[in-house]
């Protein structure tokens, strides 16, 4: 396992190298974090200018889902890490180059191709691990989904097993609703004629992401496990607009937490922070989905923790120490693009700043669409509630203002 000993030369010659693949708000930061250990850190994307390339010291437009072209970069470039940070990957690439060379795929490549098909890692989870799940089945077309969604009953969530941030996922309330809900999965999954899940409704009290680190511990030159303070949050159409650190559960609760996360990213296997989701409801905890990653909900920690999860990641690759010290309650909230433009720009950050204890993070992302996330507002306060009304307030004062020629000749 790569565990280097030296480190703070960025020559390129002698630097450890990292490659970002996927370049977006997450991948800037890991890549901030990297660079602070004198890390060369090469970022990839499909698009030119995406957040990491912004930061990385070099950036790489490619294909990712492109086999021959993933191949031909990692080949070329020869990185000592591999870092996954988004699911649109050719997984079978990394699998053959970790098989064939020395490099190291975070957390390893089985775990990148099972966490991207929620197929793959509902059924390790509930079918070999025995970890308690809502009731699911799979289907490969509409009648299929009909019959499952007969076996399981409404309310049911449809989900493409191949998405993210909640893409292509509604909620039928019928058998009337199903088609809908299939023509919904198939433009939103990240494949053609795309599986999906059907999930039973949960009547949970709520959501958290428990943020599991796993890496050596310098102590004991063993393998370890690490838990962040665990993190609500709040969802619209399956995609997080707030989260908050730390979320109020029982001890039970939060012990069946800790006991499913240390579970799932054990079978998986491998290095670095994995973001747990999961469903309670009182003392009863159900697994919902982990990404192999840092986490959207988890951008809270840039605030709240004394090491982010941003942090964390790098350290956990490089084996260094892991620190999951909450150091105040804190909260986030989404910036969205509100309008479609390129070129955006932002007005209101003084605003937001005169907020007490606020932060803001605008991400530098090429264009805008209405949902699209352009920043995140951070803020903490002696208590969580506080913190909430905070970060919601901070967002609320960011505006975007179209700064192409477009826009700027109908002002």
């Amino acid at each position: 396992m790569f565990t280097p000993t030296e480190f703070g030369c960025p020559h390129p010659k002698q630097a450890i190298t990292v490659m970002l693949l996927g370049a977006g708000e997450l991948g800037k930061e890991v890549a901030i974090a990297f660079a602070r250990y004198g890390v060369v850190v090469h970022a990839v994307d499909r698009y030119a200018g995406a957040p990491a390339h912004q930061v990385a010291d070099v950036a790489h437009v490619v294909d990712m889902t492109d086999p021959v072209a993933l191949r031909e970069l990692i080949t070329t470039v020869q990185p000592d890490v591999v870092v996954p940070e988004i699911e649109a990957v050719a997984t079978s690439v990394l699998q053959e180059l970790e098989d064939t060379t020395e490099v190291t795929v975070i957390p390893t490549a089985q775990a990148t191709c099972l966490t991207m098909d929620r197929e793959g890692i509902r059924r390790l989870a509930a079918a070999e691990l025995g970890l308690p799940t809502s009731p699911y089945a799979f289907a490969g077309s509409l009648p299929e989904l009909q019959e499952a969604a007969a076996d399981i009953g409404f309310p049911c969530v449809i989900k493409p097993v191949m998405s993210s941030s909640g893409k292509g996922q509604s909620v039928a309330h019928s058998a009337a609703e199903l088609p809908a809900a299939w023509e919904t999965a198939q433009r939103g999954g990240r494949v053609t004629n795309t599986r999906v899940i059907v999930e039973g409704f949960v009547d949970f009290d709520y959501e958290i992401t428990l943020l599991t680190v796993k890496s050596i511990d310098p102590a004991t030159g063993q393998d370890a496990t690490w838990f962040c303070e665990p993190i609500g949050h709040q969802q619209l159409d399956g995609d997080y607009v707030q989260s908050w650190q730390p979320a109020a559960m029982s001890d039970a609760a939060k012990e069946a937490a800790r006991s499913i996360a240390a579970r799932i990213t054990t079978a998986l296997g491998g290095r670095g922070v994995f973001g747990v989701e999961l469903f309670v409801a009182g003392d009863d905890v159900l697994f919902s989905e982990v990404s192999p990653r840092p986490h959207d909900t988890g951008m809270v920690t840039m605030a709240s923790q004394r090491c982010s999860e941003f942090e964390l990641h790098a350290r956990a690759i490089l084996g260094l120490p892991i620190d999951v010290t909450l150091t105040t309650p804190g909260a986030s909230q989404v910036i969205y693009g509100q309008t479609t433009t390129d070129m955006p720009a932002f007005t209101g950050l003084r605003e937001a700043l005169a907020i007490p204890e606020s932060q803001v993070r605008l991400f530098g992302k090429p264009s805008a669409t209405p949902r699209r996330r352009m920043g995140v507002a951070l803020a903490t306060a002696d208590t969580v509630e506080q913190a909430r009304q905070r970060a919601a307030e901070a967002a609320s004062c960011v505006r975007p203002v179209d700064t192409s020629l477009e826009g700027q000749a109908g002002q």
